[in-house]
């Protein structure tokens, strides 16, 4: 086969380096966008803060001529790439100096009561462990096998490793050798810490732990431990009728026993804070108020940060250029600090690039929303999707996406998830179109005022939503109670 070539003209689209980093940028919530930043400050010298104090410059030039100069490469080796270099937009003088991109305005709210989020100092939940395990007289061999057990509870307070398991691993990795009976006498003494239930191996024995701990509280409680001792599996499914010959107790006892079982903790550890948790604490990117009817719009001001290029970078070029000899050495550095100040200016105008983004597409949903932003009734909510705020704002799909994505909006009602407000239509009776979002919030209280000892099914809740109005089927009735985690009927059975 004969090799040949040819000539071959055609169109295609690649997105840039810098492109695929603002996308990136755009996805990052407020809460990470310090962060980002901060990693930006460190691989670039030229972008700093602009409360930093720039007077002493001369370090920062050393460092460069000694260390950072070094690191930069020759872009090709050519001496005509040192002959042209044209600093000539980077060393104006007076007004057309180069800007320090101040990224908000005067009017740009500053850290106010809205914006000043506090975060709490707290404890851990796994350091509240260890506090507790330092009040134990142990040995170093059974201080060790604690830590490992202690170690070993997850987040909810359970203790999800075998017993023998727990050997392994002490025996694999710290060379202590011990039995599953030495594990299970330290686990007897932690399960006696705080809260109750902790370092429970199954919801039953959870259960058990924090009953034991209330034995003196009366008969109702010995009751409780026999009805999970041994009929657990019924009082799962809440089969209280054979709970209730089994135990041989009346109707109000057995509703007195039940009450004090569903009074206790499935999840102890959930009551503490937990270490490395950040979606604890919501950081709102956007502030909505309403001003006499007016809504007003905000964007966090920790999205505004006084970035700036750094004015030592600066001096360093004007020297430059006053400089009569120009060496090879001299020219590598100049190359290296446009290089710098370059990335640096992109970063800032892909900061001031994700602030226009995120308030111009927020506003749109906002207006789109406005009604229920007005009142905080979810049943006024209109139909929504990514596509229809693309359309308002010129934007592509998967950029409001990014937007949404993550990204949480504070208002007098609360503070909501961006995608709350994104939810696909529903046709009534008379042809309007609804937001999914109002049937869910009619069956939420449908579900919320039916009588628990005859919870309503799914048949009963779709002739209910059908008497309003909407076209539903029974399958999809069902899977909007699913999406708002609404167990089926039997199972909110009450007595």
């Amino acid at each position: 086969m004969a090799l040949s070539q040819n000539l071959q003209q055609r169109l295609s689209q690649k997105l840039s380096p810098q492109q695929i980093q603002l996308m990136k940028l755009l996805q990052v919530p407020t809460v990470n966008l310090e962060e980002r930043i901060k990693e930006e400050m460190e691989e670039n010298p030229a972008l700093e803060l602009e409360e930093e104090d720039h007077d002493e410059y001369e370090e920062g030039k050393d460092e460069l001529s000694e260390n950072e100069k070094e690191e930069y490469e020759e872009p090709d080796g050519s001496e005509n790439e040192y002959d042209n270099i044209d600093i000539s937009d980077y060393v104006k003088d007076g007004d057309d100096e180069i800007a320090d991109y101040k990224l908000r305005d005067d009017n740009y709210p500053e850290e106010d009561e809205r914006t000043n989020i506090p975060y709490k100092a707290e404890t851990s939940f796994y350091e509240s462990l260890l506090d507790q395990l330092g009040l134990l007289k142990l040995d170093e061999k059974e201080q060790k096998i604690a830590e490992q057990i202690v170690g070993s509870i997850d987040e909810d307070g359970y203790l999800r490793r075998d017993t023998l398991a727990i050997a392994d691993d002490l025996a694999f990795r710290q060379n202590i050798s011990t039995t599953a009976a030495e594990v299970e006498k330290i686990i007897k003494k932690i399960q006696l810490f705080d809260p109750p239930g902790v370092a429970a191996r199954n919801l039953q024995e959870c259960l058990l732990l924090q009953l034991y701990r209330m034995q003196k509280d009366g008969r109702n409680v010995y009751t409780a431990i026999k009805a999970i001792s041994k009929y657990f599996d019924e009082f799962t499914k809440k089969h209280y009728e054979k709970i209730q010959r089994g135990l041989d107790l009346t109707e109000d006892e057995l509703k007195e026993v039940m009450q004090q079982i569903i009074h206790l903790n499935p999840k102890p550890g959930s009551n503490v804070s937990d270490m490395n948790k950040a979606e604890s604490y919501l950081v709102p990117d956007f502030f909505i108020i309403n001003n006499a009817g007016k809504l007003e719009l905000t964007l966090n001001s920790k999205n505004a940060p006084e970035l700036r290029v750094s004015e030592g970078y600066r001096e360093m070029l004007k020297e430059y250029d006053r400089g009569s000899k120009k060496d090879k050495r001299q020219k590598e550095a100049v190359l290296f600090i446009k290089q710098k100040i370059d990335s640096a200016k992109w970063f800032i105008d892909a900061i001031k690039q994700r602030q226009h983004t995120l308030l111009h597409t927020m506003t749109e949903i906002m207006n789109h929303q406005k009604d229920f932003f007005l009142s905080g009734d979810e049943t006024t909510l209109k139909p929504m999707i990514l596509k229809d705020i693309a359309e308002k704002t010129g934007l592509d799909i998967s950029t409001v996406s990014r937007v949404a994505n993550s990204k949480f909006v504070q208002t007098e009602f609360g503070t909501y998830r961006l995608k709350f407000f994104f939810g696909e239509s529903l046709s009534t009776e008379s042809g309007e179109e609804v937001s999914t979002r109002e049937v869910k919030k009619i069956l939420r209280n449908f579900i919320e005022a039916e009588n628990k000892r005859k919870p309503l099914s799914d048949e009963h809740l779709t002739e209910m939503l059908q008497q309003k109005g909407y076209n539903i089927a029974r399958r999809t009735v069902a899977k909007y109670r699913e999406q708002l985690n609404i167990p089926v009927a039997r199972l909110r059975k009450e007595l």
